[in-house]
């Protein structure tokens, strides 16, 4: 199954919910414009008036000689029947019903994609960029949603951009995030993604403070062929990326991926614990890390935000990888995100097995969002 089918296959929450919503909007729409067309209900006509009393006759005239019969009238024209234009002849000939696109239309359908975890600022920016040249005409389901994922596509591909591989040895990746994220999945996702790759990769299991993260990435490590370095439940994560370092400098690792904590309970510790693990780092190499990777969970809608600007300032973010979108139907979060901070997408994830986490690709993500078939 290719990835598309699949991250539409498990977007069906987010899809499905727009893609009734349009449904019900231009239905409504179709039947009150049918409404207002029909026409007036015939009056029956008024009762003829009595006969006037007979006036005298005239004297009768001579009839007129009898005129040329008539050519028999030829049969109408045959009309060529209209052919669709480019978008009929994609998605097949759209006979169902058509809505004007007019104000009110724009303003229920901003609603929607509020509901879709848009947010209001994209919301209004999506609607009004998709009224232009459309404004005023008749449009069907079909045709709406297409032009959303034309317009979501276009906001998206700016920050569609792959993980940066750089020369250094071993290139650093910090991996940040809060708890439940699915930050340890995805450190082994990618880790056993570069593995297959041909590179070299280190794990230092940085969240000191959560035996199950540690084990769960032993897990993905022995599955991948990929040595995961740990420490005693509670020990310092900075020593811990500092050994990690070290043993990845002496090995000629390509990658080091680190692990950390995310207890956003406690800000002020965590931004101490995240800015340490970068100066003991530093001290192997003084560009690390190479990226900050930010993981977050789909199902968090709008709380995404607010965590993206927690992250900016408790950590250099470089990097977004967003999991959990079958889970959902909030996926027009990612949207939000990428028109309000600009921060590449490097990936995304639609469930537990590694081939779940792929590339971001911003026409697949649109068109799986709006329902609109490959």
């Amino acid at each position: 199954m290719s990835f598309f089918r699949k991250l539409k296959d498990r977007m069906f929450k987010t899809s499905s919910k727009l893609e009734e919503g349009l449904e019900s909007l231009v239905e409504e729409g179709a039947e009150e414009a049918a409404e207002a067309e029909a026409p007036a209900p015939e009056v029956a006509p008024a009762p003829a008036p009595a006969p006037a009393a007979e006036a005298p006759r005239e004297p009768e005239q001579p009839a007129p000689p009898p005129a040329a019969p008539a050519a028999a009238p030829s049969a109408p024209e045959a009309k060529p029947e209209a052919r669709p234009g480019i978008l009929g002849r994609m998605i097949g000939r759209d006979t169902g019903p058509r809505r004007v696109l007019d104000d009110d239309m724009l303003e229920s359908l901003e609603e929607l994609l509020i509901q879709s975890d848009m947010g209001v600022e994209t919301a209004v920016r999506v609607t009004a960029n998709l009224a232009e040249g459309r404004y005023g005409k008749r449009l069907s389901v079909n045709e709406i949603k297409q032009a959303l994922a034309d317009e979501i596509a276009r906001i998206m591909e700016p920050v569609a951009k792959p993980l940066p591989l750089y020369p250094s040895k071993p290139q650093v990746v910090l991996v940040v995030g809060v708890n439940g994220s699915g930050k340890t999945t995805t450190i082994g996702k990618l880790a056993s993604q570069f593995r297959a790759a041909g590179k070299t990769v280190v794990i230092a299991a940085g969240d000191t403070f959560r035996a199950a993260a540690v084990e769960q990435l032993q897990v993905w490590g022995e599955r991948a062929g990929v040595p995961v370095m740990t420490a005693p439940e509670g020990s310092d994560p900075a020593s811990l990326a500092f050994d990690a370092m070290t043993r990845a400098q002496q090995e000629g690792a390509d990658l080091l991926m680190i692990d950390t904590a995310g207890r956003l309970q406690n800000r002020a510790d965590l931004m101490e614990e995240l800015a340490k693990i970068v100066r003991v780092i530093r001290k192997k190499d003084p560009e690390a890390p190479h990226n900050t990777l930010l993981v977050l969970d789909a199902t968090t809608g709008q709380n995404a935000l607010s965590q993206v600007e927690t992250f900016q300032k408790l950590a250099d973010v470089s990097g977004l990888v967003m999991t959990k979108l079958d889970g959902t139907a909030r996926g027009g979060v990612l949207v939000a995100l990428a028109d309000r901070f600009g921060l590449p997408i490097h990936a995304i994830g639609v469930g537990e097995q590694i081939d779940d986490l792929q590339p971001f690709d911003p026409e697949d993500f649109a068109r799986a969002l709006t329902g609109v078939e490959a």
